[in-house]
């Protein structure tokens, strides 16, 4: 079993150990533990929305992904052979329902509120929530999609005739581009109003990991 070191340390903080802790001078342990009090008392007060930041975080990982399979979708050539629409198809059906993830609430991630789409996108949006429901997310029926079989008799045997017949935005629809700015935009936005919150509950700055993700925009607290 590997022993806990008294104390360590990374490129920005210095750490110690409960065992170190306690043989610090009674000034400096009492010092700390009045800093630590009130880290906690801030938490506290904050605590409502550090939930709501852990919430976003969640979508913020949903949206670097709906972005980098959009990119795919877009620059993917097509062909027409049927592993060049079955790719798209797999792109398409990973873009709908990574999309659709952010609207649908689940468990400790309610979603982005339908009201919030901007009125030209609307309808877009109202087509692919259908698509997922209907054709990607389960097996029902779908005006994009059809299957249907043809039986033959002759000589004595029965020939079974399959027909598949399947429609497809190549690279995806256009108006899907201002879908993925939209929630890209509402998120960040989101992520920089809770920093704001944060900042005048506590009296102090909340700083968020910068950085682009696959074109994520970057949160500034």
């Amino acid at each position: 079993m590997k022993n806990t070191p008294l104390f360590w340390e990374d490129d920005k903080n210095f750490y110690l150990s409960q065992e170190a802790f306690r043989h610090l001078p009674d000034e400096i342990r009492e010092q700390l533990e009045s800093h630590l009090s009130y880290g906690n008392e801030m938490l506290a007060k904050a605590d409502r929305d550090i939930m709501n930041l852990q919430r976003l975080v969640k979508m913020m990982t949903t949206v670097s992904s709906l972005n980098f399979i959009h990119q795919r979708l877009r620059n993917t050539s097509f062909e027409i052979t049927i592993e060049s629409a079955l790719e798209h198809e797999m792109l398409t059906t990973a873009f709908v329902v990574t999309y659709s993830r952010l609207f649908v609430g689940t468990t400790g991630a309610s979603g982005i509120s339908e009201k919030k789409v901007p009125k030209h996108l609307k309808n877009v949006h109202s087509e692919l929530m259908e698509i997922r429901n209907q054709r990607y997310a389960h097996n029902g029926e779908h005006e994009s999609i059809s299957s249907s079989i043809k039986i033959e008799f002759g000589g004595g045997e029965f020939d079974i005739c399959l027909n598949y017949e399947l429609g497809m935005y190549v690279g995806g629809r256009d108006e899907w581009v201002e879908l993925v700015q939209f929630v890209n935009e509402y998120v960040y936005d989101q992520i920089n109003k809770n920093l704001d919150r944060l900042h005048e509950k506590t009296g102090h700055k909340w700083n968020f990991p910068q950085g682009s993700s696959n074109g994520f925009n970057e949160a500034k607290g």
